[in-house]
């Protein structure tokens, strides 16, 4: 199993990024430019957080419940995280 380096430093740094690519979905006029952003982002943030975007969620409800406790320098699961 190999683990996978966090895509991101801090809460603030993934933020800031999840609203750039938030801009970037809302000025989509059509299905491929829709694919085209997906495309360029799936690899740095997944599908859930893409899709969950796509349907309209703040880059602020999508990282909530990640506080101070996370660590974004250490690769997997949260330990509060429900198995």
């Amino acid at each position: 199993m190999s683990t996978r380096e966090p895509a991101f430093t801090s809460p603030e740094e993934e933020r800031e990024y999840l609203a750039k690519v938030k801009s970037e979905l809302e000025a989509c006029r059509t299905r491929e430019d829709v694919v085209a952003v997906w495309r360029a982002h799936y690899l740095k943030i997944g599908h859930r957080k893409l899709g969950r975007l796509l349907l309209g969620r703040s880059a602020e409800d999508i990282t909530r419940g990640r506080g101070a406790e996370h660590d974004y320098r250490k690769a997997g699961p949260r330990e509060d995280a429900i198995s």
